[in-house]
């Protein structure tokens, strides 16, 4: 079994959810730091950070339909 120069397991390698969580958010607005991009290449896991981004794009637009909705109630158009 091959190990991270570290000395932990390629397990204990992978990204947290937390780690997955400010990458793709940070991503998702441009300001993904290097060092950060090239760890999320070696450890994450490509179908996680596609989940991950799905959710993103579902909750911005929906809080997008949401801003706008709450606007035109208080512009009096329903």
């Amino acid at each position: 079994m091959n190990q991270p120069p570290d000395g932990s397991t390629e397990e204990e390698a992978q990204l947290s959810f937390w780690q997955l969580l400010k990458s793709t958010s940070s991503a998702f607005i441009g300001v993904q730091s290097n060092a950060n991009r090239e760890r999320d290449f070696k450890h994450g896991k490509i179908s996680h950070f596609i989940w991950m981004g799905l959710l993103f794009g579902v909750v911005f637009v929906v809080t997008l339909v949401g801003v706008v909705q709450l606007v035109l109630h208080f512009a009096g158009r329903s």
